[in-house]
């Protein structure tokens, strides 16, 4: 079995101060709430015949993270490589260049700023960065592909703090790079890190000081932290390689932990909450699905998959909608699935490769009124309709080329942003700026 890229996925119910960002807002991965539900009005049900408007196009260079809007800016993150940057699922590159933090203006795509540093990739799928910048009370947040976490203000660009997290917790890059996307929370920032007892760090979100760690694996895994309240408390959840684990956000005291291992420690997705209901899964055949306690920190198993049930995602997190979650399983296929029970209900490749099974094909699902934005790895982005009964695709426009490359196939592999009533999305060329308005 190919060991495969990873671009981690999700967190669920953030706590974000709402006086900090405005409604139109998209100040992290997967939204203002990391669960990929876009609440603007005055979207877009159709796409005009010769496609949405390009508002303006920005040059950038190598990356998987995504986007982050805030304030009328747009910050995303990529990587100046010297060399081959050639993919290979089983190999680490050796690749010296820089890699960068840009701010753009929302409107024009002017570039406002730029942060940028010297860094070594040893890591398989050399493009960039994975993680999307995270926005809070005018700072910027970002973790690069081989450790470096880096605070900004986010108006300026101007260095808060930083961290060298390989060298402060004497461990290498995982495989396929840090992927865990920041979390920022209260006072605290919390990181995947890895290492004896500090898989799970939290930092203080001014001055980068560590304020406890915990948990300890073999491998740390690819899954950003989630955020969740059941039991009456909130719950910080860190899936490592071996096991979900649920802690104390303050203290990290672990409340509780299941075990969950996927093929080749790629633990990727962000768990996803539904009511006392938590679902995550990875490739090998990996599902579960837990019962939070309704009183305290407390979780059961309900039920683990087969090849026959649920879905097993690889680069992108699945959304719970009601009773039903929509998700791409490890070959591309798009599935609903009856989230209680795991039943598959139905499945297409129509979204993600077109017409055949392909390793690690990919979309990203973005919920937006009775409708659903998903952006492809062949760059089209699809407006859609799901339900129980199926998917329909209602319109489609190419928005950007695919500039990548994964088992033979040319992919593009980046969340987009939606905020201001447009989408940003990017490759490994350019950022665009898609009109999305009525």
């Amino acid at each position: 079995m190919s060991r495969l890229l990873v671009c981690a996925s999700a967190v669920v119910a953030l706590f974000f101060p709402v006086s900090l960002l405005s409604a139109d807002d998209w100040p992290q991965w997967m939204g203002p709430t990391r669960d990929d539900v876009w609440h603007e009005s005055g979207i877009l049900k159709e796409f005009p015949k010769n496609g949405p408007k390009i508002l303006w196009r920005a040059p950038i260079h190598g990356g998987y993270s995504g986007p982050a809007v805030a304030k009328g800016k747009v910050y995303v993150t990529d990587f100046m490589a010297e060399g081959d940057k050639s993919n290979d699922p089983g190999k680490k590159s050796d690749l010296k260049g820089k890699e960068r933090i840009l701010c753009f203006d929302e409107n024009d795509g002017k570039l406002l700023w730029k942060y940028e540093y010297p860094c070594e990739y040893k890591i398989s799928y050399p493009a960039g960065p994975r993680t999307t910048p995270a926005l809070n009370d005018g700072k910027v947040y970002s973790l690069g592909a081989e450790g470096n976490l880096v605070c900004l203000d986010a108006a300026t660009g101007t260095l808060v703090w930083e961290k060298d997290l390989k060298k402060e917790y004497n461990i290498q890059a995982p495989h396929w790079g840090f992927s865990g996307h920041p979390l920022v929370e209260g006072d605290k920032l919390f990181a995947l890190v890895g290492g004896e007892g500090s898989v799970a760090v939290a930092f203080d979100k001014n001055t980068g000081k560590e304020i406890w760690r915990a948990l300890s694996a073999s491998e740390p895994g690819y899954a950003p932290p989630t955020l969740i309240e059941a039991g009456g408390t909130k719950q910080l959840l860190q899936w490592s390689s071996e096991a979900i684990n649920s802690l104390d956000p303050n203290t990290g005291k672990v409340y509780w932990s299941v075990p969950l291992k996927p093929d080749y420690g790629m633990s990727i997705m962000a768990p996803r909450k539904q009511g006392n209901y938590l679902f995550a899964s990875g490739i090998g055949d990996q599902s579960l699905l837990l019962e939070l306690d309704a009183k305290e920190p407390n979780a059961k198993e309900l039920w683990r998959g087969t090849n026959k049930m649920a879905i097993y995602c690889v680069n992108s997190t699945p959304v719970v909608d009601g009773e039903t979650m929509y998700g791409v399983d490890r070959m591309g296929q798009l599935r609903g699935v009856t989230l209680a029970t795991g039943k598959r209900l139905w499945e297409t490749l129509k979204p993600t490769t077109g017409s055949r099974p392909a390793n690690s094909g990919t979309a990203f699902l973005t919920k937006n009124g009775d409708q659903y934005f998903i952006f492809s790895e062949t760059g089209d982005l699809i407006i859609a309709k799901l339900s129980p009964e199926g998917y329909e695709e209602v319109s489609r426009a190419h928005v950007v080329d695919q500039t990548n490359e994964a088992f033979g196939r040319e992919v593009v592999w980046s969340h987009p942003a939606y905020a201001g009533k447009k989408a940003f999305i990017r490759n490994d060329k350019e950022i665009v700026a898609v009109s999305l308005a009525e």
